[in-house]
């Protein structure tokens, strides 16, 4: 039950209301998706003090760059707790948010994660932290549908040493053996591009999934098997969503087309997600990722919470299971979802999509989930 939230004192009225926004900024973290994640979060930080703030007090994010460390961004928590936030936002590598998320929930600070799907977020169930993106099981499980209805029974992975690359491996598995695929696991640390190459032709699959990072090692690879005479009728995926940054087409050009990946956001926006696009196009400078729009969501939802009930941390943890706000891509409202320890927004589109090769500037979409 939440007790009343007493109004701040008069000396208070003036100050901000801190954030604290976590976003990969240097390498080896992605910086273009930690760019979108942050023009997002200030995009929605600008328009809520253009409308008044929260109870007249200005929104102001403390950014702090994780650089895809875990240890950095457990420090990082530590920082800003110590400097007051009201609440931690944002993150988009998955090791790195369950990190964070491990910590904030020791510290008692809520934690409102934008991007990581890791299912396992935190060890155990928790009332700190909640998450905007869908669980890594629903995303790559839709994946899988794709997949096989495109005819694909015997895919391989090149995979990279890493608990979130493991777990959308296994989940791959377990949804594709009982539908009666077979999953052929590559190691993309140990063998060189062409190695690869030669083991895919032996492994006779059909498919080859990218669960590598950007750019090294997945470019040399999908340069690798493009030039592959061997492989010209092998399809390559990115599950991760690599080819969503425009990074990714200026890198790869045409190579980089008819790859499929996830991205979170509808087909067609509504009003707010027409109006935030056209806005982070212009802060971008370029067409947005759905990532930018996670950015955005996690903002609105933390201004309306603290609108509703107040700056205490604690009365900002209970207030998940009520929050009910229109976001870019749809109303948010957070549940406990089996299997998963944090508070859960259940219902973000999610599409399976390409870039196309006649124009690799567009993107089409393949499957919907």
């Amino acid at each position: 039950m939440i007790t009343q939230v007493h109004p701040p004192r008069p000396d208070e009225r003036d100050e901000p209301v801190l954030i604290g926004a976590l976003v990969p900024l240097t390498t080896p973290g992605w910086i273009g998706a930690g760019q979108h994640l942050l023009a997002g979060l200030e995009l929605a930080v600008r328009e809520v003090n253009d409308a008044g703030g929260i109870a007249g007090r200005p929104l102001e994010l403390v950014v702090r760059d994780t650089a895809a460390d875990p240890q950095r961004a457990v420090a990082a928590v530590d920082e800003l707790a110590g400097l007051g936030v009201a609440a931690l936002a944002g993150e988009y590598h998955s090791v790195v948010a369950r990190a964070a998320a491990a910590r904030a929930d020791a510290l008692g600070l809520p934690f409102l994660c934008s991007s990581a799907v890791l299912d396992e977020l935190t060890e155990q169930p928790t009332d700190w932290v909640a998450r905007l993106a869908p669980p890594q099981s629903r995303g790559w499980r839709i994946y899988a549908d794709f997949l096989l209805g495109a005819g694909h029974r015997r895919i391989a992975v090149a995979a990279q040493p890493s608990v979130y690359w493991a777990s959308g491996a296994r989940i791959l598995r377990d949804h594709l053996a009982p539908r009666g695929g077979t999953l052929v696991e590559l190691d993309a640390q140990a063998l060189t591009p062409t190695a690869l190459c030669d083991e895919l032709v032996d492994s006779r699959a059909s498919a080859l999934l990218l669960l590598a990072g950007h750019p090294e090692p997945a470019v040399p690879i999908v340069r690798a098997v493009r030039r592959d005479r061997r492989l010209a009728e092998i399809m390559i995926g990115a599950p991760a969503g690599q080819p969503e940054f425009t990074e990714w087409a200026q890198t790869l050009g045409e190579d980089g087309a008819a790859i499929p990946f996830l991205r979170y956001r509808p087909e067609h926006f509504g009003p707010l997600g027409a109006r935030a696009e056209e806005a982070l196009r212009a802060r971008l400078a370029e067409a947005p990722s759905f990532v930018a729009f996670e950015g955005y969501d996690t903002v609105t939802v933390l201004a309306e919470v603290l609108r509703s009930h107040g700056t205490d941390r604690a009365h900002i943890a209970a207030s998940w299971p009520r929050v009910a706000v229109e976001g870019t891509r749809g109303r948010i409202r957070f549940s406990r979802t089996q299997g998963i320890g944090v508070w859960q927004w259940a219902g973000p589109p999610i599409q399976v999509v390409d870039r196309d090769p006649a124009d690799p500037g567009r993107f089409r979409v393949l499957h919907t989930g």
